[in-house]
């Protein structure tokens, strides 16, 4: 799947990540490897002083739309996240040793607002298209609720939510020119990521358009 695949960090842009356990195993098919594997995905976080705009734990793979970290790399940041996770899942007994990941990971540079909105989507509603649950929503191990509750998870979420969280503010959750992404760097912020109110409608869309959309791949 990785093969020839040329990454391009250090460009500003925000990255839709995935990697697979091994040999595509149902490794994170436990509630309490998920809550591990979040923890350690704050952790790096913190680390790495990574933005993460949104996140799925499926049972065999991962789904992370992440922005590029502010101390080291995206790849030390996705190679720390793997090992620590793997390490802590293995020590606290819940799989048996052995690997726990595939070794590399697909990495896709988010260009367009549209293209932004379209992966945040895609991994809210990747549970229920998999029929692990009905709705969005009863996932516990992605960011869904936070978007749309504004729910405080596991993981910090860049988001308006957490924005007027960090001020002390009252958010709105009708209020039409919340923003769910931080801006880009300068001035191309607006052209990059397009207006306020079509990122906003992703958080609505969700309860009114629940499974009815056409299945993506």
């Amino acid at each position: 799947m990785t093969q020839g695949l040329i990454r391009l960090h250090h460009s500003g842009q925000s990255h839709f990540v995935t990697f697979s356990c091994y040999r595509r195993q149902a490794r994170l098919n436990a509630a309490a490897i998920c809550a591990l594997f979040l923890e350690t995905l704050e952790k790096t976080r913190q680390q790495f002083s990574l933005r993460v705009y949104g996140y799925v734990v499926m049972p065999e793979h991962i789904h992370l739309l992440l922005g590029e970290p502010g101390s080291g790399s995206l790849a030390d940041a996705i190679h720390f996240l793997k090992l620590s996770s793997a390490k802590q899942s293995i020590s606290e007994e819940h799989v048996d040793s052995g690997h726990f990941w595939q070794k590399r990971y697909y990495d896709r540079n988010i260009r367009s607002s549209s293209d932004l909105v379209e992966k945040l989507r895609y991994i809210h509603r990747n549970p229920a298209k998999r029929g692990l649950c009905e709705r969005p929503e009863d996932w516990p191990w992605s960011s869904f609720r936070h978007y749309a509750l504004g729910e405080v998870g596991p993981v910090e979420i860049e988001s308006e939510w957490t924005a007027r969280r960090r001020e002390g503010k009252k958010i709105d959750v009708l209020q039409t020119g919340a923003c769910c992404f931080p801006p880009c760097r300068a001035k191309t912020a607006r052209r990059r990521w397009g207006t306020r109110r079509s990122l906003f409608r992703h958080r609505v869309e969700e309860f009114q358009i629940q499974g009815t959309r056409r299945p993506e791949t």
